[in-house]
């Protein structure tokens, strides 16, 4: 475990600046990540233009438990409120421990004109490795969601478009665009599929499904490609609290389960 740690920094401080994703909610992890045309409170840590819709103020907690990986786990906390006009977001995203961990801090705006909303953050990623020290760095990040028809919505957006230098040798953040379709064929029936694109990697490909087979229950299921990996999911939801949680496996990590909570204020 003491060279896998150690791999990590190297990788991200010597040979090229590799940043932990920050997409997190364990309703996005039950469905393979396929989440870029999702509303909801996780916009914050998702696709932000996705923010643009809420009605009332709304605070989440996630935590991503990798068993098999000492050291690897991802932690997130994120408000956001309506404003006029649109909606603003705060949020923070911890992952490692004392040996490696990379810390994001995060602002953003998102409002909605007509069938579409678009979205700004910016975000303050410090890098820190035992016996390399700390980095830190500002990146920004822009996105949007359209409704096409009531059962079509795409979304998109890109991070970290800056590319800010981490390192005297020319490394730079990653840049990374998502583009995802989601359709809803009836009432109780989710599709989504994602196509990430790290500008320096393979495109990773996405989809998921959501079914809500109680007013107030929901399971989940998703896959990826490039690396595969399967997912799956379990969601409770009332007019104030969701909880959810999901569980992914990879024949290289094995299993991480996460949990999530989301709680809206003021009358529903």
């Amino acid at each position: 475990m003491v060279l896998f740690r150690l791999a990590i920094v190297l990788f991200a401080f010597t040979l090229q600046a590799q940043s932990v994703s920050t997409v997190m909610g364990a309703r996005a992890n039950g469905m393979g990540y396929a989440s870029g045309a999702l509303s909801d409170g996780y916009a914050m840590l998702n696709n932000v233009a996705g923010m643009a819709t809420l009605t009332q103020p709304a605070a989440i907690a996630a935590y991503q438990l990798a068993a098999a990986l000492p050291g690897a786990n991802r932690m997130a906390f994120a408000v956001g409120t309506p404003v006029k006009p649109g909606a603003l977001g705060f949020s923070m995203f911890r992952f490692g421990d004392a040996v490696y961990n990379e810390s994001v801090v995060s602002a953003g705006f998102s409002n909605k004109f007509g069938l579409a909303a678009l979205g700004v953050k910016v975000n303050y990623i410090q890098y820190q490795a035992e016996g390399f020290g700390t980095k830190g760095v500002l990146t920004i990040g822009m996105g949007g969601i359209a409704e096409l028809t009531r059962q079509v919505t795409v979304g998109a957006y890109i991070t970290n478009i800056n590319r800010p230098l981490i390192s005297e040798d020319g490394n730079r953040v990653p840049a990374l665009l998502s583009a995802c379709l989601a359709f809803t064929p009836s009432e109780k029936v989710l599709v989504a599929a994602e196509i990430l694109k790290d500008l320096d990697y393979e495109t990773t490909w996405k989809a998921g499904i959501e079914y809500t087979f109680h007013p107030k229950f929901f399971a989940r299921t998703g896959f990826n490609v490039k690396p595969n990996t399967s997912f799956f999911g379990l969601g409770f939801k009332t007019s104030r609290l969701n909880l959810d949680y999901a569980v992914q496996y990879s024949s290289l990590f094995q299993f991480s389960h996460q949990a999530s909570a989301a709680y809206t204020f003021g009358n529903p």
